[in-house]
């Protein structure tokens, strides 16, 4: 993040339109906030420099692709110590199965979203996890169904600032 950013009303209006379409024409965005093009352009823009904006992503359908079964996998180090999370973390974002891994407190210390061809191929990767030494416990949970939450705003009530 290069500058700091206070949040406002605009902002997050530019923010719940781009996080529902990302590929938004500037001209349409401008008219669903209610400003002008080049004050939303600008906002935009102001939002990617400071940090607020990361990126912008194609969401693309797992069993569209061929990975039909998706599981989340509670992972417990033998021992939580700094020099292990790093190489687990780097290990586990290279594998093409994961989606999303979080870095968690209470008995489990990682939750891995994963995304799976079939059960035999939920089966190798599970056994891949397990091979590493600091893997102590690992769980499978299968995913039936998932939603997603609402955009992600500030909190209302309470300016935001960004550094």
């Amino acid at each position: 993040m290069s500058e700091s950013v206070t949040l406002d009303s605009i902002d997050s209006a530019i923010l719940r339109e781009l996080q529902k379409d990302g590929r938004l024409a500037n001209k349409v965005l401008a008219g669903r906030v209610g400003i002008a093009p080049s004050t939303c352009l600008a906002r935009t823009q102001r939002l990617q420099r400071a940090g607020v904006i990361s990126g912008f992503h194609a969401k693309v359908s797992p069993q569209a692709v061929g990975r039909g079964i998706e599981a989340v996998l509670a992972v417990q180090f033998v021992a939580h110590s700094r020099p292990l999370v790093d190489p687990f973390v780097a290990w586990a974002q290279a594998l093409p199965e994961t989606r999303s891994l979080q870095h968690v407190t209470g008995p489990d210390d990682f939750l891995v979203q994963v995304a799976c061809a079939d059960t035999a191929d939920l089966q190798q990767l599970v056994l891949a996890f397990t091979a590493r030494q600091e893997v102590g416990r690992l769980q499978t949970y299968l995913v039936f169904a998932s939603w997603e939450g609402g955009p992600v705003l500030a909190p209302q009530g309470r300016e935001r600032r960004g550094s």
